[in-house]
């Protein structure tokens, strides 16, 4: 229950997060609140009756799951008819008539049309969305990570920032006409702009800018933006750890005593050597004086440099470079 409820929490959150702009009022309710307490008999009496089992065997979202190994529970199938009374009980009490879903969802919109027909002499309507897929033929959304989460406790704006960047432009430019807020005419500025410099990934940018913004809102799109940049040679600052450790998790790390930023520090050929930026001490110092390393992406050229707490770029750690790409994080405890 804890789980379910957190979850119902979440998606309500989410919900209005992505509605609040429209300035409409905005019901979220639970159909939990009208099915608690109908029993089965009374729902078969008052619901399953006006169903025909020919009518949901037809529906084509039945029928491919009948013809798979695995079948279809009966679970599943009678999720059918609680979708299509929640859809009469949303038009008796809130007037609600147009349902809308993706197109795996149409079998149980239609069903509820029906019915509200049949109780109600109603006139329902269903809007359905293609499902989001990728070239291939795939599921948007999934990577191999795992899936891509409206949620920052799941998904951080920076990860989701990411996932928009690393589409292939044929995928990118389907989203940007369809997920986001941009007229036509901005749409083929983006993809113009993206045909003339390929390099640019100005349909991704676009893109990843319009959804972070608009699930994440202006704070996580400059977060996802200024950890980008960080990610790219920007100055690193005003990160947090937690941050720091998302955008760095694939690099090496090393923990040090946190007492060692007392004092006068850490010497940074030793931390070089310890993150394995550099083969040995002396190696890290050729490198200090050759212009190769850098402290949250800030060039240190004194290879008698010492790190202190002045340098964390978190709460208690800082990123390590040397030369262009090789990059290492270090960690104060």
């Amino acid at each position: 229950h804890e789980t379910l409820n957190a979850n119902i929490t979440a998606v309500g959150e989410q919900i209005k997060g992505l509605l609040e702009a429209t300035n409409q009022t905005i019901h979220i309710v639970n159909n939990a609140d009208w099915m608690r307490g109908v029993s089965y008999l009374e729902f078969l009496r008052d619901v399953g009756k006006h169903v025909p089992l020919s009518q949901m065997l037809g529906k084509d979202s039945v029928k491919s799951r009948l013809d798979r190994e695995g079948g279809l529970s009966y679970t599943e199938f009678s999720y059918m008819l609680l979708q299509s009374w929640d859809f009469v009980h949303l038009a008796d009490k809130y007037d609600c008539h147009v349902q809308i879903g993706g197109s795996d969802q149409w079998g149980n919109i239609t069903a509820g049309i029906e019915l509200g027909r049949r109780l109600r002499s109603l006139n329902l309507h269903g809007i359905t969305c293609p499902l989001l897929t990728k070239a291939d033929g795939s599921k948007m959304g999934k990577t191999a990570s795992g899936a891509v989460w409206l949620d920052p406790s799941r998904t951080s704006p920076y990860r989701f920032y990411q996932y928009w960047m690393n589409l292939s432009d044929g995928d990118a430019q389907t989203c940007l006409l369809r997920l986001t807020e941009m007229s036509l005419e901005e749409c083929q500025a983006t993809l113009q702009e993206q045909a003339e410099n390929p390099g640019g990934r100005a349909s991704q940018r676009r893109l990843a800018e319009e959804l972070t913004q608009l699930v994440h809102g202006n704070s996580g799109l400059q977060t996802a933006k200024q950890a980008t940049a960080a990610f790219f040679g920007a100055a690193i600052d005003n990160l947090t750890d937690e941050a720091l450790t998302e955008i760095f998790a694939d690099v090496p790390s090393h923990q040090f005593s946190l007492a060692t930023l007392n004092g006068e520090g850490l010497p940074l050929i030793e931390v070089m050597s310890s993150t394995k930026l550099a083969a040995s001490r002396s190696a890290a110092r050729r490198t200090i004086e050759q212009g190769g390393a850098y402290i949250n992406n800030i060039r240190v050229s004194d290879s008698s440099y010492h790190i202190t707490s002045e340098d964390l770029a978190g709460r208690t750690a800082l990123v390590l470079r040397s030369g262009k790409k090789s990059y290492a994080l270090a960690r104060f405890q």
